[in-house]
């Protein structure tokens, strides 16, 4: 009876002891989901958010959802990208208290082919872009398939696109793929600080002064819209008309400025305001080339000495460049045959962007048309230049009065003949400004008597562009209708084009209050593998990968045997 009692008792400790370890083990894991703890042992803290993105995310008080339509089969290279977007996504579900909730979608998951087309239009029409990629098939074979590598970012019934994938014809897909990752914290974070801010800034386009028309700058406006209240009007010399805008864009005038519209320029910049400029000081007729030629002039606008101040000047010289642009060119194949042939024309130069500046990291050649040159002017160490756009290594300069004809596309360029090398055309500007009225008599550019100039301003920014159709997209008409081509592709070549990405960033630069545009300098370094190392020891390779983990088996086998049989036969 003792013994049983005895072994009852064990059973009982046994079992209580078994509760209690449960128990410790689930009180445990409880806790240890109250705590946070992350940390990222990476070298470039590629899982580490930013403070702006913290304090963005920290702030939200509603709930935003994020439909990933990069789901399915795709890619290796797509899949890595697929697993960035989970961690950052994550990384901000966490940050947020859980404020973010996202969802990876197929597009591509359809009944039938109908109903598959019918769900591409949707999200066409949401602006979402497609892109063909050949993915592999189930026999081993390749077919072309349409993705839509982009987002849908919802908040409180206000929808946004967002496009992710860089497509940099000049560099390879494993450093587009590596681009698209760097630039995901700053992308996603950007629209969602704007679709759930409270304070939306207006932008104005300048008229009155012969600028591009708001159908040739159609495309900039809609891309901006998505950030921005964009407004169009003429200043009229009204002193504090400009004060409500965050920035203003002065995007290819043809008139001159009058004094009075200078300054009240003058004054919007004195009070912190921010400019982009884009103009030339050449003007070009471009609708003569379709007779086959045309003549460039010299045409001031009567704001040269006001940037000349702020310490740019636009020199009146047209940038001949052999890395260029190609246009459809008619020539005669016979006494009476045409033929429309692709030729480099040597005065749309495509323009290299500053490696590492935020504006221009990982963005596509910029494509300008008859583009000046820049010239940063005076010592004013409170002024900080930095060039953003300049030629390639093969370029040079002419000067009006100048005739400009269709026959020099067809003229072989003399590479000993180009011998200015990355001449600036955009600069931007930062800091603290003189004005540009200092010491003259305003008294007659005002009415009233209550003007005050201001002859310095507090730190602000501007950016100047020697060529106004970088932002000009060109004009679509059919029949009464007209609309527009993107300024993101060459719509002869199909080359994808950084226009539109570079404007936006300026634009977004020049705004920033919160810091964000600093995650565009965020670097995450490519760690390919050694190629040459690979193929010399593909064979030793593959035998470690075939081979060791059947030896190991093995091993682990005759270890546990030897042990077995030394532990059982020792008595």
């Amino acid at each position: 009876m003792a013994e049983n009692k005895v072994i009852g008792n064990m059973k009982i400790k046994s079992w209580i002891l078994f509760v209690l370890i449960i128990g410790a083990i689930i009180l445990v894991s409880s806790a240890a989901g109250l705590i946070r703890l992350r940390l990222d042992l990476t070298e470039d803290k590629r899982y580490t958010l930013s403070e702006p993105a913290r304090t963005i995310l920290d702030g939200l008080e509603n709930d935003v959802y994020i439909q990933v339509y990069l789901d399915g089969e795709m890619p290796i290279p797509l899949k890595r990208l697929k697993k960035s977007m989970q961690e950052i996504l994550e990384e901000f579900r966490i940050e947020s208290g859980r404020h973010i909730d996202y969802e990876f979608i197929n597009p591509a998951d359809a009944g039938n082919a109908q109903q598959r087309q019918a769900k591409y239009e949707v999200l066409i029409s949401k602006g979402l872009n497609p892109v063909n990629i050949m993915a592999g098939d189930d026999e081993g074979g390749s077919n072309q398939k349409m993705i839509f590598p982009g987002m849908i970012i919802n908040y409180n019934g206000i929808e946004m696109p967002l496009d992710f994938l860089k497509n940099n014809q000049s560099a390879s897909s494993e450093q587009n793929i590596l681009h698209s990752v760097e630039g995901l914290e700053y992308e996603m974070i950007q629209t969602i600080a704007t679709i759930t801010s409270d304070t939306i800034y207006r932008v104005a386009f300048l008229e009155g002064h012969g600028e591009l028309p708001e159908l040739e700058v159609a495309d900039i406006t809609r891309s901006l819209a998505k950030y921005f209240t964009i407004d169009r009007g003429s200043i009229g010399g009204r002193q504090g008309i400009l004060d409500h805008y965050a920035a203003i864009i002065i995007a290819g005038p043809t008139k001159e400025f009058s004094e009075a519209d200078k300054l009240v320029i003058d004054q919007y910049i004195m009070n912190g305001g921010k400019v982009l400029w884009l103009f030339e000081e050449v003007a070009v007729i471009t609708d003569s080339l379709i007779y086959g030629e045309t003549v460039g002039l010299y045409y001031p606008l009567n704001i040269e000495d006001q940037l000349f101040i702020y310490g740019a000047r636009v020199n009146p010289e047209i940038v001949q460049d052999i890395d260029c642009m190609v246009i459809p060119l008619t020539v005669l194949t016979g006494p009476e045959n045409k033929q429309i042939v692709p030729a480099p024309w040597i005065y749309y130069p495509r323009l290299f962007p500053k490696t590492n500046h935020p504006i221009t990291r990982n963005l596509n050649r910029v494509t300008g048309k008859f583009v000046n040159t820049l010239d940063t002017v005076g010592l004013d160490p409170a002024i900080v230049k930095t060039v953003l756009l300049t030629t390639s290594e093969f370029s040079r300069t002419v000067s009006p009065p100048l005739r400009i004809s269709l026959k020099e596309a067809e003229l072989t360029p003399v590479e000993t003949d180009y011998n200015k090398s990355n001449i600036p055309v955009a600069l931007l500007l930062e800091g603290v400004f003189p004005s540009a009225f200092r010491n003259r008599m305003t008294g007659n550019l005002v009415s009233g008597n209550n003007f005050t100039l201001k002859t310095r301003s507090v730190s602000t920014k501007m950016i100047v562009i020697a060529d106004g159709d970088i932002i000009r997209n060109d004009i679509q008409r059919s029949g009464t209708s007209s609309g527009f081509f993107p300024l993101s592709k060459d719509r002869y070549t199909g080359e994808v084009l950084g226009n539109r990405d570079f404007l936006v960033n300026c634009v977004n630069y020049l705004i920033d209050d919160n810091g964000l545009m600093e995650l565009r300098s965020r670097e995450v370094k490519l760690r390919l593998l050694d190629k040459p190392k690979v193929k010399a020891g593909k064979t030793m390779w593959q035998l470690v990968n075939v081979a060791g983990p059947v030896l190991l088996v093995i091993l682990a086998g005759v270890i546990y045997s030897f042990f077995r049989r030394k532990k059982y036969t020792r008595y």
